[in-house]
């Protein structure tokens, strides 16, 4: 699977996630780069990413500052530093 994600760093909050089954990788490539121009044309300075994966899980997993809040994030790192377990 391919996963078009549109990530507002300021907010820190996930915009868009759309999904592409791995034979649709020119359209996926495309649909980043139409995103993109559109997104520099109206100012925004939003993350697009790409990512190839086995599921959306799989990237919930690998990527998961998209997928949770600053909050949350923060809290989960100064667990794992501190060398406690952290609960989500």
């Amino acid at each position: 699977m391919l996963f078009l994600i549109q990530y507002d760093r300021r907010a820190g909050k996930l915009v868009k996630l759309e999904r592409f089954e791995d034979a649709q990788w020119s359209k996926a490539y495309k649909a980043q780069l139409d995103l993109e121009i559109d997104l520099g044309r109206c100012g925004l300075g939003h993350e697009v990413v790409l990512l190839q994966a086995a599921s959306e899980e799989a990237i919930h997993k690998t990527h998961s500052r998209y997928f949770q809040d600053v909050k949350t994030l923060c809290l989960a790192f100064a667990a794992k530093v501190n060398g406690l377990a952290y609960l989500s």
